[in-house]
């Protein structure tokens, strides 16, 4: 397969405007994650998606850059509109606040697409402050590995154990935390974008959900890998830290 990785980067952020061209150990965020991308093995090409001309000019300094609508909801429907204009097979859509993504697990959500039409990627819970973290969401998979619902809630409930504390019920089943990546079929992603907001993803503000509610089949991959994005300016210190460190825990 002919699989993209596109990077969707907007300039207006209210938690931190101008994001991705903030510098980080004296390069651009967003050369970062590119970095990281061009190391994974299974993408033909990574490209940016924007509708910002001064994240345009910079990451025309080291990177393909398509330009898109500046009316686009989300990430997905910006990625669909440079996807439906490309000749390949796939892509795989890599937030752009992520600096340290690994890339074996963008590999690993890339070859998740030879048999399922999306893909996504999951790591165990671990900490206990995000068990019951709204903005840590959590997914619940088949026997196949295909996710059944995600959700900002806790799940599953695990009855026998939900009297204990947390780092107990942590024990006793393995939760899953979603990654933020997404691998699309071409025609998978396009279908996608066209079906309107579905009443989970409404109720959840979960576009993956959009998808089930559809009856998309989404593969989820398990890694060991831990998001660390930069969400907030004070996020800078801790990604240079570790970029100092060395690169964070592997897929």
């Amino acid at each position: 397969m002919k699989i993209f990785g596109l990077i969707p980067a907007r300039y207006a952020s209210t938690r931190f405007p101008g994001k991705p061209l903030h510098p980080i150990a004296g390069r651009p965020l967003l050369q970062h994650v590119v970095e990281r991308c061009r190391q994974a093995r299974r993408l033909a090409e990574v490209i940016v998606a924007t509708d910002d001309a001064r994240i345009a000019d910079v990451a025309r300094k080291f990177c393909r850059v398509e330009m898109t609508s500046p009316e686009h909801p989300s990430g997905t429907d910006r990625i669909a509109e440079v996807v439906a204009r490309l000749d390949g097979d796939a892509a795989v859509n890599v937030q752009g606040d992520e600096p340290l993504i690994d890339p074996a697990v963008i590999d690993a959500v890339a070859g998740a697409l030879q048999d399922a039409p999306m893909s996504t990627a999951a790591t165990p819970v671990r900490d206990p402050s995000e068990y019951d973290d709204p903005n840590v969401v959590k997914v619940v998979v088949n026997a196949a590995g295909r996710a059944l619902y995600f959700s900002r809630r806790t799940i599953p409930f695990v009855r026998d154990a939900a009297s204990r504390p947390v780092a107990e019920q942590l024990a006793a089943f393995p939760f899953l935390k979603h990654l933020g990546i997404y691998g699309y079929r071409r025609e998978t992603l396009l279908q996608l974008v066209r079906f309107p907001v579905s009443p989970l993803e409404a109720a959840e503000k979960l576009e993956q959900l959009r998808a089930l509610d559809h009856g998309i089949e989404l593969a989820v991959v398990q890694v060991h890998y831990d998001s660390v994005g930069v969400d907030v300016p004070a996020d800078v210190a801790r990604v240079e830290r570790l970029l100092r460190e060395g690169q964070p825990a592997s897929a």
